[in-house]
């Protein structure tokens, strides 16, 4: 390469910034390709049915870390988020392609222990696991995992379907993944400089398991078909809900107003998030992978989402110029900004 052409730091554009500006000039020649990036899944139409599909990659020391991971946890996991981006589409996952990358440290038992967690995952989802590859790595352990899904034409959602006035719906509680990687982190330091000293995690078995072993939210998704109820625009918050509302709002051209006293936070995080000097409200807003869904609904279905439980409307989509905020208790509106987790 000549020395004197520009390089640009990754770090410039961050994680979403590079995959926009890869797939900036990507042409679509076939008529099936009904959405591509830009989404949580990408999706084909072959009539009546369409097919959507999503893939990640998960690399060791960057998204996981095997010294507090167990094998068959990431295994669970690494099928679970694939499958959450299904769903955040109102689509129903169906197949699932696993490709890994193994290094010498590894043996077939170690392999079999993530088998393991994914087969438990496909069979709690009704999902089929058909195909994949594996190779050998010089740079320890990669997942690689692509799932396909389908849904009716009409009910499929994306993020840019949001309109202003239309309210801003939250599934469960957020920021307690974050606080479960925290205190995961804490203790491992902990037990670096001394291994005889063990991990303290007794009465934090919640924000444990929502890092851990985290859970696609198929219920609620089944709960608003069964209720007749589209959402007009969907995503998962994997990236943290100021990441997730902004990705709504540029894909619809709209802003919003999350109150911040609606936020749903469990218990347990704001306990832990005390203990550890950590704003909980912080990591609700920027943490991620809590795997909630996140999406808007005309303001005539308030009182019918409202009936099926477990969902919280935490504000309302506004006009594109009036920007997105955060309102605080006392009406001071603070400017969000995506700050969630960037891999590269």
């Amino acid at each position: 390469m000549d020395m004197n052409t520009k390089r640009t730091p990754l770090k410039d554009l961050g994680e979403f910034g590079l995959i926009e500006h890869l797939t900036k000039d990507a042409e679509i020649i076939n008529k099936s390709t009904q959405k591509a990036v830009g989404d949580d899944a990408a999706v084909m139409n072959y009539g009546t049915k369409c097919v959507v599909a999503s893939t990640d990659i998960l690399l060791e020391g960057i998204h996981f870390d095997l010294t507090y991971t167990p094998l068959k946890h990431l295994g669970y996991k690494a099928a679970v988020v694939n499958f959450s981006d299904i769903y955040a589409m109102n689509a129903k996952p169906a197949q699932l392609l696993v490709s890994i990358g193994i290094s010498a440290r590894f043996c077939v038992e170690d392999i079999e222990q993530i088998y393991d967690g994914i087969k438990l995952a496909c069979q709690t989802y009704k999902v089929d696991l058909v195909g994949g590859d594996t190779s050998s790595s010089l740079t320890g352990l990669t997942l690689s995992l692509t799932i396909l899904g389908e849904a009716d034409k009409e009910k499929i959602c994306y993020r840019s379907g949001a309109k202003p006035n239309d309210l801003i719906c939250l599934t469960g509680n957020i920021g307690a993944a974050y606080m479960g990687l925290q205190l995961l982190e804490r203790e491992k330091k902990v037990f670096e400089g001394n291994t005889n000293i063990q991990p303290q995690f007794d009465g934090y078995d919640y924000v444990l398991q929502r890092f851990l072993k985290p859970e696609a939210r198929k219920d609620i998704v089944e709960l608003m078909a069964d209720a007749d109820i589209v959402p007009t625009s969907m995503i998962d918050i994997s990236d943290g809900l100021s990441s997730e509302i902004l990705h709504i709002c540029k894909q619809s051209n709209v802003g919003a107003r999350i109150y911040l006293s609606y936020i749903p936070i469990a218990s347990q995080t704001f306990k832990i998030a005390e203990e550890m000097g950590i704003d909980a409200v912080t990591a609700a807003l920027n943490g991620g992978e809590d795997y909630e869904l996140l999406f808007t609904l005309p303001l005539a279905l308030r009182d019918k989402i409202k009936d099926l439980g477990g969902i919280d409307v935490i504000g309302h989509i506004t006009e594109p110029q009036e920007g997105a905020y955060l309102v605080t208790p006392e009406g001071t509106e603070i400017k969000l900004q995506a700050q969630g987790w960037q891999h590269v």
